[in-house]
C-alpha cells in the first residue's frame, strides 16, 4: 500500500462525498479508490467511513484521521513547492469555472498563452455563474463578478473590475427616443436579466451626486444568459445595461449606442475564489496570476 497516495485518495473521497466523483477527479478507476480506502482501514484497524447506498459519512475515528491527513498533506505540499524542481512547478489537472461571456471574450482568446507558459497543466474550463461548492464539485477556483461574501473557508483575490454600460441599438433609439435623464427611463423598456443567485431580475443602480440610486425598469422580456442578453439589445428589444467588456466591440462598430453616459454605475469587481488552505498550490497560483494579467490588459479597452 502506498500510504501517502491512500491518504490523498481518502481525503478526496471525504471532500467530494463520493467514491465515484473522487475517482473522476483523480483520474483513477473507481475500484482503485475503493480498494485504497479499504486497505487504509485495514492498516489502521478502524472504520473510517460509514457507507450507505446514497451517502457516506465520517466515523469519529475517520474525522480524527481526516484532520491529520489534511495537515500532513498540506505540509508536504508546502515543502515540495519551496524547491525549484518539478514539485514546485505548475502541473496536473486544474478545473476553473467562470461566466460564459468572460471566457469567450477575455480568457479563451488568450488561453494559448497560458498553455505555452505552463505546458504541464491540464486545464478544464466550465462556464456558469451559479454558486458552486468548490471542494464537493472538484473545482479548484472560480472567477465571479461582484463583491464576494465573507467566508471562513474561501479566499477571494481581486483580479480587476468592469463598468456597467447602458446602451441600445440604433433602431430602438430611433423608435423610442434617447433617454437623457434617469427620469426618462420611465418611458422606456428594458431587457431584464435574471440573477442565478436571487432568481430575480436585477435592478439598475446609478451614482447620483455621490449616492447610489436603484431603478426597477419596466421589462417585457427577461433572460438568464449574458450572450442572449446582449443579443436582445442588438435586436432592438429594449435598453440593456451590460458589463463594458461584453459590449465594447458592439459600441465601436455602432451596433449599440451608449446612453446616459453622465450617469455612471458602481464598478463591479472581478475576483478569483479558491478554498482557504494553509498553502496555495503552484498550479492555482499560476492561473490566478495569469488571469489577473489578462484581465488587467483588457481593462483599458472596456
Amino acid at each position: 500500500m502506498d500510504r501517502l497516495q491512500s491518504m490523498q485518495i481518502f481525503a478526496r473521497v471525504v471532500e467530494m462525498h463520493s467514491f465515484s466523483r473522487a475517482a473522476d477527479s483523480l483520474s483513477l478507476p473507481p475500484s482503485r479508490v475503493t480498494r485504497a480506502v479499504k486497505e487504509l482501514e485495514a492498516f489502521l484497524g478502524v472504520r473510517l467511513l460509514q457507507r450507505t447506498t446514497r451517502h457516506i459519512s465520517l466515523t469519529p475515528d475517520g474525522t480524527l484521521y481526516y484532520d491529520h491527513c489534511k495537515r500532513l498533506l498540506a505540509d508536504i505540499e508546502t515543502v515540495e513547492s519551496s524547491f525549484p524542481g518539478s514539485a514546485g512547478q505548475p502541473r496536473g489537472r486544474l478545473r476553473v469555472d467562470m461566466t460564459l461571456s468572460l471566457a469567450r471574450l477575455i480568457v479563451l482568446p488568450a488561453i494559448a498563452e497560458f498553455q505555452a507558459r505552463f505546458p504541464d497543466v491540464e486545464l478544464t474550463l466550465t462556464m456558469s455563474d451559479r454558486t458552486i461548492e468548490l471542494v464537493q464539485e472538484g473545482v479548484d477556483c472560480v472567477i465571479r463578478a461582484g463583491t464576494p461574501e465573507d467566508s471562513p473557508t474561501l479566499v477571494a483575490r481581486r483580479l480587476g473590475a468592469f463598468d456597467w454600460v447602458t446602451c441600445a441599438s440604433p433602431d430602438y433609439l430611433a423608435r423610442q427616443g434617447t433617454p437623457r435623464s434617469l427620469e426618462d427611463l420611465a418611458d422606456h423598456r428594458a431587457v431584464g436579466y435574471l440573477s442565478s443567485r436571487t432568481a430575480r431580475s436585477l435592478e439598475w443602480r446609478f451614482v447620483v451626486e455621490g449616492e447610489e440610486r436603484s431603478i426597477a425598469m419596466r421589462e417585457s422580456l427577461t433572460v438568464n444568459d449574458t450572450d442572449a442578453y446582449v443579443a436582445c439589445g442588438l435586436h432592438g428589444l429594449g435598453l440593456i445595461r451590460a458589463g463594458s467588456y461584453m459590449v465594447a466591440h458592439h459600441l465601436r462598430s455602432g451596433r449599440l449606442r451608449q446612453v446616459l453616459a453622465d450617469f455612471p454605475a458602481p464598478s463591479v469587481p472581478l475576483s478569483i475564489i479558491y478554498p482557504k488552505n494553509r498553502h496555495l498550490s503552484p498550479t492555482v497560483r499560476a492561473f490566478t496570476d495569469w488571469a489577473g494579467e489578462v484581465i488587467r490588459r483588457a481593462e483599458p479597452t472596456w
